[in-house]
């Protein structure tokens, strides 16, 4: 390209032009203050204009913010790691961010940061754990327990941000049970239990992921989510019905004592309500239930 790169300053509809190679320039300042300037010039770029995302990319800033990830100045690790999150909204930018080997900083600022830098880091991993190679990349990196603790630490924005991102990793299942040992299923029975935080769906969400996993299953069997999950399946949303049976099927199929308690606390007409009446998922997982339920009153009988 020519040494007149030129991107809209805030929004497609904007008659303001700046030189982007000036700001690449200043990425590579020794100056923190032209680097801090630049980053954050680049990270509003980003954000208002798609063409934008591509110019940035095409003129090699990618590497450069990611190098800007460790730097000592949080306010220009924020602009670098939010940069980066604007730029990976771009499919092909995910794929540039990687290669640029951005997954090591981009955990040291959702370990080190500013709370915006921590909650935008999350994001990142979100927005690049949308494709499944980087998921593998991403968990073998240590990223897991760090998201784990801003979900426990972050703003409502921040905890959903992170369980976005845990819910897209564990979707690869070697990434389970790194989030198990993260100690992340007594979180998720809290948030379940706390409607005012309102993160169930999401707290739902990754428990009935991680309950098809052994590690996962044991934990939340061993922390008597039970009641909590029959109650959710009579009252609850039509999406958290849903993930509270997911979890329900994958405890009961392993333990009869689980079926058991289900059964004594009432779930049996909720359940039979919703295989009659409930959307084609809803009676699905319902009448698979119902089915290891029957099962196991069955051989109890015998």
């Amino acid at each position: 390209m020519s040494n007149s790169r030129q991107c809209w300053a805030s929004s497609p509809s904007s008659s303001e032009c700046v030189e982007l190679d000036s700001l690449i320039n200043k990425l590579t300042s020794e100056n923190i203050e032209d680097q801090q300037f630049a980053a954050g010039e680049l990270r509003c770029l980003a954000k208002h204009n798609s063409q934008n995302r591509l110019l940035i990319a095409e003129a090699g800033a990618t590497p450069l913010l990611v190098g800007l990830l460790c730097v000592l100045d949080t306010r220009t690790q924020e602009h670098a790691v939010t940069a980066l999150l604007n730029l990976s909204i771009n499919v092909d930018n995910k794929g540039y961010i990687i290669a640029s080997e951005a997954v090591p900083g981009i955990l040291h600022v959702l370990k080190t940061g500013s709370m915006e830098a921590r909650e935008n880091s999350a994001a990142t991993f979100f927005s690049l754990s949308v494709v499944d190679e980087y998921k593998v990349t991403i968990g073998a990196s240590g990223a897991i327990p760090a998201l784990v603790t801003l979900l426990s630490e972050g703003s409502q924005r921040g905890k959903v941000d992170a369980a976005r991102a845990i819910f897209n990793l564990c979707i690869y299942q070697g990434n389970k049970g790194r989030a198990v040992r993260a100690r992340i299923v007594p979180m998720l029975i809290a948030l379940v239990m706390e409607p005012s935080i309102e993160m169930e769906d999401e707290a739902l969400a990754i428990m009935a992921i991680l309950a098809s996993h052994p590690d996962g299953k044991a934990a939340v069997g061993d922390l008597n989510a039970v009641p909590t999950l029959v109650e959710l399946i009579s009252n609850g949303s039509p999406r958290n019905r849903q993930n509270a049976i997911a979890v329900l099927v994958h405890l009961c199929g392993a333990d009869p004592q689980h079926v058991s308690q289900a059964r004594s606390i009432g779930v049996m007409n909720p359940l039979l309500a919703l295989a009659e009446n409930d959307r084609e998922r809803g009676k699905r997982k319902a009448a698979q239930l119902l089915v290891l339920l029957g099962n196991c009153t069955e051989h109890d009988e015998q």
